[in-house]
């Protein structure tokens, strides 16, 4: 898949600007770190320029193609999965990307499930502080 391959090229490539097309403008992201999704191109795209400071030895080590029922609307989409190794403050993480296609080719949702829980846990808080000095979320309010 056509798109699959330049949302690979453009990460590994840490240009976030490649990325902008390649996106529909409703996406929705499924993170392992949030309950409910990020939701639309400008959120998306805030998000992964986070992630793109965030990771360290970011690297795609595999990929697979077929489709997949989508989360959204349950309906059968043309599907890649992209096997990644990262580290985050130290710890290595182990993860897969679910890229899921509209008609046109674009990305209408994305998940993403990493491993083990210790870099679950470090990949949160560093995304967390990325998008509060992004300004893309409030900081949380000591009560």
């Amino acid at each position: 898949m056509e798109t699959a391959e330049r949302f690979r090229a453009a990460v590994e490539k840490n240009e976030l600007a490649a990325l902008d097309d390649l996106f529909t403008e409703d996406i929705r992201l499924y993170s392992p770190v949030k309950f409910t999704p990020f939701e639309g191109r400008p959120m998306v795209l805030g998000l992964f320029g986070v992630l793109l400071r965030t990771f360290e030895d970011f690297r795609y080590i595999g990929d697979f193609e077929g489709t997949a029922e989508t989360s959204a609307d349950g309906e059968e989409a043309p599907s890649a999965i992209l096997l990644f190794r990262a580290t985050v403050n130290g710890k290595q993480i182990h993860g897969v990307d679910l890229l899921q296609f509209d008609e046109g080719g674009r990305i209408k949702e994305f998940t993403v499930m990493v491993r083990p829980q210790s870099a679950v846990h470090a990949l949160s808080e560093a995304v967390l502080a990325g998008l509060v000095a992004d300004g893309l979320v409030p900081a949380a309010v000591d009560g």
